[in-house]
């Protein structure tokens, strides 16, 4: 196994220096081209007809692209890019358990004139796109579900951010 290991290497090396993680570096996908090549080893078959070389490339290949694809599928990206609504607990917001009915009732409608601000500074398609990520969508879904390709929803979601990012002064 370290045989196998140390001879292709080079070769994971190569296949991850050709792509792009988002949100990783290098090392992160020479690791996920890494594992592939571990899933090479353990997996191949001598009796098919593939050579272990190109079982590998396969597999080295694979592993590198659902990692990307993984990285791109942004399904922690509302988590990670998060706007705070509220002060934080200890910064006079108290407990909302301990608020009362007109304190609760007075921050839903701030939220709700926050929202309707924010969709003020968006066009219907800016609207349309944002909705559907509020709703917990990916890139790719959006796109399907409006005709659009995966590149224009991130434009859209890039304008918008922009735009909401110039509202907060």
């Amino acid at each position: 196994m370290d045989e196998l290991v140390e001879r292709y290497k080079r070769q994971v090396r190569n296949q991850a220096r050709t792509l792009f993680l988002m949100g990783g570096d290098m090392d992160d996908l020479i690791q996920e081209g890494m594992i592939g090549l571990f899933k090479a080893i353990r997996g191949y078959q001598p009796e098919k007809a593939a050579s272990f070389e190109a079982f590998a490339q396969l597999c080295i290949s694979r592993q590198l692209y659902s990692a990307i694809e993984a990285s791109n599928r942004q399904k922690h990206a509302p988590l990670n890019s998060y706007v705070e609504l509220s002060p934080k607990l200890g910064e006079g917001a108290g407990d909302p358990r301990e608020k009362s009915p007109e304190d609760l009732l007075i921050d839903q409608e701030n939220i709700k004139n926050l929202y309707a601000e924010i969709l003020n500074q968006l066009s219907s398609f800016e609207k349309k796109i944002l909705k559907a990520y509020l709703n917990g969508k990916n890139y790719t879904e959006i796109a399907e579900s409006i005709g659009k390709s995966p590149k224009s929803i991130d434009n859209a979601l890039q304008r918008i951010r922009r735009k909401l990012s110039k509202g907060d002064g």
